[in-house]
């Protein structure tokens, strides 16, 4: 792997991945509303579910669907414009549904089997915009052609961005978690923090779409 992939690109490619993953995107914001309302494993469950997200869009894009992409004005718009919807709609959710948080913090409310939890994370992941565009514009200009395997530098940059992606989501899931005794007592705050990552989620999908156009 030193062969094929030049230490200094694989250092710089996790520097600026590291950047993109420190501040919060759709997917950490996910994972910290799922810690506050159901607790750490739910979180953790949910990074799981990012994370297989995420590694299907680095096979994506070693494949070769990054470059279709980014060749598509029409695919680039529909993917972009499909994940801005996505999150305005679990943004809008949220806001209904802000004044319930007590229930699922009692135990009162529904129960989220683990499956559920990892499939809507894995929904989250794999649509997340911000993860896509990087991916597919970003990550294909780390990989040394000259070395060959492509493919395979592709791959290992993606598990690079995943480890990283990994340790940080994670992180945030777990000091949400051990924050939910401080919301759970009271409603107001449960129904604020409700509210405020409902309306960043909206506002995250409404900057999605209308950015990052093509030129």
């Amino acid at each position: 792997m030193g062969r094929m992939m030049p230490a200094d690109r694989l250092l710089a490619f996790a520097a600026m991945s590291f950047l993109l993953i420190v501040i919060p995107g759709p997917s950490v914001l996910f994972v910290i509303g799922r810690a506050l309302a159901q607790g750490r494993r739910a979180a953790l469950t949910t990074v799981m579910g990012n994370t297989l997200g995420a590694c299907v869009l680095v096979v994506a894009v070693a494949l070769g669907v990054g470059a279709v992409v980014e060749r598509s004005v029409l695919v680039f718009t529909v993917l972009k414009l499909a994940g801005a919807a996505y999150l305005v709609y679990l943004g809008v959710k949220a806001v209904r549904q802000r004044r319930s948080l007590q229930a699922a913090f009692t135990g009162d409310g529904p129960a989220h089997g683990g499956l559920r939890t990892l499939w809507e994370g894995f929904a989250v992941g794999v649509a997340n915009p911000k993860t896509m565009v990087f991916f597919a514009a970003v990550l294909p200009q780390f990989v040394d052609r000259s070395q060959g395997h492509v493919s395979a530098q592709m791959l290992l940059l993606g598990l690079v961005f995943n480890v990283i992606a990994v340790v940080f989501d994670s992180a945030w899931g777990l000091v949400a978690a051990g924050a939910r005794s401080w919301f759970a007592n009271s409603p107001r705050r449960l129904s604020l923090v409700g509210g405020v990552g409902g309306l960043t989620m909206i506002g995250l999908g409404v900057t999605v779409a209308a950015t990052g156009r093509k030129e």
